[in-house]
């Protein structure tokens, strides 16, 4: 997030959601959604299907599924057209809007209202509200990312903002709420296949030595696989042995048939874990794992902010996750011998400049400081981008029309869309009973125009088929979701969605296309 969570109830004037379901999916952030909402904040609902924020918005435009681009067009086409655009931001702190404005010129509010479904007034009144107000905040989450256009649609976000100067100020920005618990923290630890931590790029030399001569070893030189990719070479045999650690992609990862046949193609794959997971019952080797309370560490949230962890149990496998980690890195050959979390910390932040200015101590004195932080004087950065970005200029990056990788046709002709739901929040079951006695089974959404087509009613089961495997299912009739669309979550191994979603990725970052799949439904 470019801004802090305290920015929705203490500065915004307008919350402009897209993508995102907050009430069920953050919902801390949510119930501050709803707060400032019902203080006066203006709100936006950008979503095809009607979460709970709906009920608070000033306005809802429920676009069809994958069809973000052509709407956020369609908003700067009518803020250009109308002269409410940032010309003095976009003079003095960006580059390539002559492009920008070339693209979306084509893209009309007839147009785009005959691609999303989306009424011509109600665009432009959006369009007119977000550029004349001051302070207007952008949200977003895996509703923008998880298509096969995912990137183009954060471009297209970041664009909307820098169209109209809706950045670096305080409520104002572009804020992702990262997917579940310390995402961020594992992203700036460097758990991704193209950088060490501090988000250091592994292809230039000079950061390349810089962690060799730390780490007193040769490292390598290639960027290395993403997840989907990953395992795509273990379907070829090249990727021969994994190891998984608190992950569960039979559960979680799209087309899961696909990620099983993976799995069964390893030699040797080791899981470490709390329980006996889907994933861990293809290991050959399952080490026990520590939870978050038998832990010392740190936890980034979705603002950049770094808190401290500290251990409320005994580890019940006698030791934590990292000490597990450093006995087999040892065994391997490379001795790693910390003696606690807090010395990994310390190495960590010596090697990566936006966090140089945070330590254990700071932390304890401080509660928490966001990054970048990169000395121990400053006091962290609430707010991105004032005055300047980054990388200088920000670059307009327009993007066409992108449509889904597979859409409904004549043998599968409902459209099916994932998410998640509050009584499951980061979690699936059956690993607690307590939350299971809430919400035991899936209950996937059905319009009432399809309903009575199919047949059926709210409990009855249905199967549920695509391209790639199918599921049984109960439902619940509902007008939350449009006709000719089904959503389900994904939170219940009895009911393996995601051995429906489709095999589609974003080319760049590999994100699955969760949230678009064509699908038939079958009454049982």
């Amino acid at each position: 997030m470019t801004n802090p969570i305290s920015d929705i109830t203490h500065e915004a004037e307008l919350l402009f959601l897209i993508g995102t379901n907050p009430t069920e999916a953050h919902p801390v952030i949510g119930y501050k959604m709803r707060q400032a909402a019902r203080n006066g904040a203006k709100m936006v609902v950008c979503d095809p299907r009607h979460i709970d924020l709906v009920d608070e918005a000033d306005y809802w435009l429920r676009q069809k599924p994958g069809t973000d681009i052509p709407l956020l067009n369609g908003l700067m086409h009518i803020i250009i057209k109308e002269g409410l655009e940032d010309k003095k931001f976009i003079e003095e702190r960006t580059e390539n809007y002559e492009e920008l404005k070339a693209i979306v010129a084509e893209y009309n509010p007839e147009r785009v209202a005959e691609i999303t479904g989306l009424a011509v007034d109600d665009l432009y009144a959006v369009a007119r509200l977000y550029a004349t107000t001051d302070k207007a905040m952008i949200f977003y989450t895996l509703g923008i990312t998880e298509h096969i256009c995912g990137t183009r649609n954060v471009m297209s976000c970041a664009n909307l903002a820098m169209l109209t100067g809706h950045l670096g100020r305080p409520g104002t920005g572009v804020c992702p709420q990262r997917g579940q618990n310390n995402v961020q923290g594992a992203c700036d630890m460097g758990a991704l296949p193209n950088v060490y931590s501090g988000y250091q790029s592994v292809a230039v030399e000079a950061i390349q030595d810089k962690f060799e001569k730390a780490w007193g070893t040769k490292l390598p030189t290639k960027i290395g696989l993403k997840i989907p990719e990953m395992f795509a070479a273990a379907h070829e045999g090249n990727v021969k042995a994994m190891y998984i650690l608190g992950e569960n992609p039979v559960l979680t990862d799209p087309d899961a048939n696909h990620i099983r046949g993976a799995l069964e193609h390893l030699e040797f794959l080791v899981v470490q874990e709390l329980f006996l997971t889907e994933t861990a019952e293809y290991a050959d080797v399952i080490l026990p794992a520590a939870s978050f309370a038998e832990c010392e560490g740190t936890f980034t949230n979705t603002e950049r902010r770094v808190q401290r962890v500290r251990q409320a149990i005994e580890p019940i496998p006698g030791q934590a996750n990292w000490q597990t980690i450093c006995q087999m890195v040892t065994k391997m050959g490379y001795p790693m011998s910390y003696n606690s979390p807090r010395e990994i910390w310390d190495e960590m932040a010596s090697l990566s400049p936006s966090m140089t200015g945070i330590n254990y101590e700071r932390l304890d004195e401080q509660n928490s400081l966001q990054w970048p932080c990169p000395t121990l004087d400053h006091p962290g950065t609430p707010v991105l981008h004032v005055g300047k970005f980054t990388r200088g200029l920000g670059s307009f990056q327009p993007s066409e029309h992108i449509p889904p990788g597979e859409m409904p046709d004549e043998e599968y002709p409902f459209l099916l869309s994932t998410g998640r739901i509050l009584y499951h929040y980061n979690v699936t079951t059956p690993y607690s009973k307590g939350i299971s006695s809430i919400w035991n089974k899936e209950m996937a959404e059905v319009n009432p125009i399809d309903a009575e087509k199919l047949g059926i009613q709210t409990g009855s089961q249905v199967k549920v088929t695509s391209r790639r495997g199918e599921a049984i299912t109960a439902v619940k009739v509902t007008e939350r979701v449009l006709p000719g669309v089904i959503w389900m979550s994904f939170h219940y191994n009895a009911t393996p969605t995601n051995a429906l979603t489709s095999h589609h990725l974003d080319p760049i970052t590999g994100t699955g296309e969760y949230k678009v799949a064509a699908v038939k439904i079958e009454k049982i």
